[in-house]
């Protein structure tokens, strides 16, 4: 491969502009066409970018890499387009709609190996992440014991976002799909697999056919116990992620966003004494820049032009990540019936 990578963005929205950015800063990538439901025909942007109403024009252009930033319903059939085009493809969360989605694409990532294939679990690559991961890989403090996540907004749709995330067709699932996933992923990321879950799932308070709130209680195969709230009735904006450790824990807290309406990012690691009395020794750190759009990219880039594994936000962890979140959502027998959920590729309802 040589540079710079030839790409194309599918969706250029608020997400896919933002891709271009940070793409396009490194430059070893160069955006050659974007497409976008919205643009009314082909034409030409001002800086001589090519851009089309639909995907399959774009694909058609010279392309080496693909962004994926559409709507859910498009995300899996557009990433296997891209595959099958032979383009190496980023694809933000969720994978798609359902564990059909995601099965279709892990299929198509068989079909071709040589192909860069990375989704956009864009939290692992905050720093505050990275320094709680380190440490808990370190050993310093033990094994995990057991981990409580909160993250919830106070709408379904907020900041400019389109209403197709509140239309089941379109989106697939609600809070829980839509960002809750972030906090599925993170919890799988430092506690392992869940095997065993129960949960309440509800759309009560703003009524739309997706859910506004998931409570679940996990327990993962090696007997971590893992606690998890998203909600879309959480007034104050919230990110919240607490782990207890055997000899102290990790408190991550507040995530740098777009948004800026989850607080400060902060790190608070606790190390437990023998006469601590239950208030033991704490190190804080606060970070206040957000590097993680910039590194996830250069993993892509740097991926695709080494021939290098993708370490986050491959094929499999999509696939476990959402095999968890519609767990969550089975593990309610009156939502899963109300819906006629699967779980698995081709399960029963």
């Amino acid at each position: 491969m040589t540079t710079p990578i030839k790409i194309g963005i599918a969706g250029y929205g608020i997400v896919g502009k933002r891709r271009r950015e940070f793409a396009e800063r490194r430059g070893d990538m160069k955006t050659v066409a974007v497409c976008d439901r919205y643009f009314d025909g082909s034409g030409e942007l001002e800086d001589g970018v090519r851009y089309y109403p639909h995907y399959e024009a774009m694909l058609e252009e010279d392309l080496d890499a693909l962004f994926v930033s559409i709507s859910n319903d498009m995300a899996a059939e557009v990433t296997v387009a891209g595959l099958e085009r032979g383009l190496h493809v980023f694809c933000e969360k969720p994978p798609g709609r359902d564990m059909d989605d995601i099965a279709s694409v892990v299929e198509a990532e068989k079909r071709h190996p040589n192909q860069k294939l990375k989704f956009g679990f864009n939290h692992r690559y905050h720093d505050s992440v990275r320094d709680a991961l380190n440490i808990l890989q370190g050993g310093e403090l033990g094994g995990v014991i057991n981990a409580k996540g909160v993250y919830g907004k106070s709408q379904l749709v907020t900041f400019g976002q389109t209403s197709w995330r509140t239309d089941r067709a379109l989106a697939g699932g609600g809070v829980l799909l839509d960002q809750g996933i972030h906090m599925v992923d993170l919890i799988r990321l430092f506690c392992g697999e869940f095997p065993d879950v129960h949960s309440y799932v509800s759309n009560n308070h703003w009524k739309h056919d997706v859910e506004d709130n998931a409570y679940a209680l996990m327990r993962s195969d090696t007997g971590v116990i893992a606690m998890l709230h998203s909600s879309a009735t959480q007034w104050r904006h919230k990110f919240n992620l607490d782990i207890t450790l055997e000899k102290g824990s990790i408190v991550l807290s507040g995530i740098l966003s777009g948004s800026k309406s989850y607080g400060a990012e902060t790190l608070t690691i606790a190390r437990t004494g023998a006469d601590d009395m239950g208030d033991p020794l704490e190190q804080r750190t606060r970070y206040n820049t957000d590097p993680s759009w910039a590194t996830e990219i250069g993993e892509f880039a740097e991926a695709i032009l080494a021939d290098a594994p993708i370490v986050h936000g491959s094929a499999e962890d999509a696939y476990r990540t959402m095999e968890l979140v519609y767990r969550i959502y089975c593990a309610d027998p009156e939502w899963r019936s109300r819906w006629n959920l699967r779980d698995t590729p081709g399960g029963e309802g």
